[in-house]
């Protein structure tokens, strides 16, 4: 059956399911007995809003992007003029690069499209192994604090359709990469159905080096959506993920899943998990699992809906998991009422939860909130502390406010970036982006809160007829310093200056500190490079604080992308332009070393596609068989 007679029968379907609505009505499809399930209002409305055909509410957050680009390719809203002339048609990558260079003859190297881009002593070593030309992107990274050479990422993935995840492992510190699509589609969904599609990887490992992976799983047309879990202990190291039940066969079984949280109501929406262990042998609750996600339900007032931080905890090893409970709290002097909210000095407008632990078992959470009636939103912080029942909503402090985030990014639609309606992108390129924020803590309990804001934006960079698209977009990326446990935090700092970067765009920041709080290594994305700013290439910068907080020593970058990146829009690549993920990531290995994951365009043979690559940096072990020092 050819291409183009599968959409002419397929499409009209899931377009009236996913398009045909202006707000949160309920939706049917054709169907056996004329009826089928009412698809999630929530995902149905975020449709209608990249679509055109309903607003975004001054204050309305929005799903994240993995759960919507599953749902748009599924309705072929992504295919454009010149989608028959690439994705499937294009041509085959063909072998990766044979130069000598590229990596040492030591590197055991796994089987699949591997890659390395490689200048001077700089390694950009590609993560996922698929070969086709499907979108890797939204990546995180975790290392086995019990044997550091054994890394995870986590990726949104589409080789076997929609989003479906996979998760790469090293036992070599990321020399080489295996990968794999874990059996989360074995869950039953509270309808009775296994899932259509997964989004927002999660990834932790505990004391013992036992690993767990989370995930978004949904359906597309109808309400179903669960969070679920799976384990790979210590002697697999994420090469193999099975039930986390406490059996004496769970080498061998890959079910039951651990579930966190599942619903069949059209009203609900679970959303951008994250997963932490308590990985600190002397906590009191050590190697406890957490996961914190945002809740998004329709309440008809207000905005429409509420979209608060949750949490749930692991006893028992991922196995069960308690009752969610709602963790952003309320503070009227922060989140002020508005527009007929209807629990007044709730902070429920919320996105971006990070979960961290400190080494006492602390839970520390930040996430970004719109509960302001100005354009000048806030990052927040809630805690519980190691002696509290933290499955208990009572347990949790009161929101505080770390810092301001301005979100004043322009908005799309526009038609030649991809950039979608209601989302915040930077010309030219049309990558949504978010001022979500990341949060690390030292030994010392001191606390780190990196993000990016449109602060010093402004002035030309708009979206429009290609001579509006004039940059530069200076969005600058910040940090906060807390040394009381985040009771009250320090000014803003600008890690990308314009005295120094010019008024270029620097986004999407991740960050991690080392244990001795010595460093705080900042990664992100960059235009700042070349004539990036106004062609929209970028680079991925890392950033080292030098003991940032009262006694900071200064700041030195370097450069972690060996070229630019070129810009995916849709004359390049219709299927996946407009999508790098919501988040890059960054994390510190014991010794001090950070290790950066990021979406990179540069395809094989001149192609433009999404896929994972990672690199390594640093100078703390005996191990210098991978050391690189290029600086900028």
């Amino acid at each position: 059956m050819t291409r183009n007679l599968l959409r002419l029968l397929l499409v009209p379907a899931l377009a009236a399911v996913l398009l045909a609505t202006n707000g949160p009505a309920v939706l049917r499809v054709a169907g056996q007995n004329n009826e089928s399930p009412a698809p999630n209002r929530i995902l149905a409305h975020e449709m209608a809003i990249e679509a055109g055909r309903a607003a975004r509410l001054k204050f309305e957050r929005p799903l994240s992007s993995g759960m919507v680009y599953a749902a748009r390719e599924a309705a072929s809203q992504m295919e454009g003029p010149g989608a028959a002339s690439t994705g499937a048609d294009l041509a085959s990558p063909g072998a990766p690069s044979s130069d000598s260079d590229d990596v040492a003859p030591s590197f055991q190297r796994t089987q699949g499209c591997q890659n390395v881009f490689s200048h001077n002593d700089v390694r950009n070593i590609r993560v996922n192994q698929d070969c086709s030309f499907r979108r890797q992107a939204e990546e995180m990274i975790a290392i086995n604090p019990t044997a550091p050479h054994n890394l995870i990422a986590g990726y949104n993935d589409s080789r076997i359709g929609f989003n479906h995840g996979a998760y790469a492992w090293s036992f070599d510190r990321g020399r080489s990469w295996g990968d794999q699509v874990p059996p989360f589609w074995q869950l039953l969904l509270g309808d009775g159905h296994t899932p259509d599609a997964f989004s927002d990887p999660t990834a932790t490992f505990d004391s013992h080096g036992n690993a767990y992976i989370g995930s978004v799983l949904f359906d597309i047309t109808s309400a179903a959506n669960a969070l679920a879990v799976m384990k790979s202990n210590a002697e697999f190291g994420g090469a193999f993920y099975h039930t986390p039940q406490p059996l004496s066969f769970q080498a061998f079984r890959t079910s039951p899943l651990g579930v966190v949280a599942s619903d069949t109501n059209p009203d609900i929406a679970h959303d951008k998990e994250f997963i932490v262990a308590d990985a600190s042998p002397s906590s009191p609750k050590a190697n406890n699992v957490y996961m914190t996600w945002t809740r998004f339900t329709t309440t008809g007032v207000g905005v429409g809906g509420d979209s608060p931080i949750y949490f749930s905890q692991s006893t028992n090893g991922g196995s069960t998991w308690s009752p969610g409970v709602e963790i952003s709290g309320a503070n009227a002097t922060i989140c002020p009422v508005f527009q007929g909210e209807a629990r007044p000095g709730a902070c429920d407008q919320d996105q971006g939860s990070h979960p961290v632990v400190g080494s006492d078992g602390t839970i520390y959470v930040s996430f970004n909130n719109v509960n302001t009636p100005t354009v000048v939103n806030s990052q927040l912080l809630v805690k519980c502390a190691p002696s509290a029942n933290c499955s208990v909503a009572a347990s949790w402090t009161s929101p505080v406010k770390i810092a301001d985030d301005v979100s004043t990014q322009p908005v799309g639609p526009d038609a030649v970036s991809g950039c979608p309606a209601g989302r915040q992108c930077l010309p030219p390129n049309g990558y949504r982006l978010n001022d979500y924020g990341a949060l690390s803590v030292d030994r010392q309990g001191h606390l780190y809160f990196v993000w990016s804001d449109f602060r010093n934006g402004g002035g030309t960079c708009n979206f429009g007829p290609v001579t509006a698209q004039t940059p530069p977009c200076n969005n600058d990326v910040f940090y906060a310093y807390s040394a009381n446990g985040g009771t009250t935090w320090s000014a803003p700092v600008n890690v990308t200056p314009a005295s120094r970067f010019g008024r270029t765009a620097q986004w999407q920041a991740w960050a991690a500190v080392t244990p001795d709080g010595s460093a705080l290594w900042i990664g992100y994305y960059d235009r700042s490079y070349g004539t990036c700013e106004t062609t929209g290439c970028n680079d991925i910068t890392l950033a080292r604080v030098n003991w940032p907080g009262t006694h900071s020593s200064g700041v030195s970058y370097t450069r972690v992308t060996t070229s630019s990146m070129p810009n995916l829009v849709v004359a390049n690549n219709p299927i996946q332009a407009g999508f790098l993920g919501d988040y890059m990531w960054v994390a510190v290995d014991p010794h001090g070393n950070p290790h950066v994951v990021w979406a990179d365009t540069r395809g094989l043979n001149g192609t433009v596609e999404e896929d994972i690559y990672y690199a390594r940096f640093g100078d703390r072990d005996d191990d210098d068989s991978d050391r690189v020092s290029a600086t900028r």
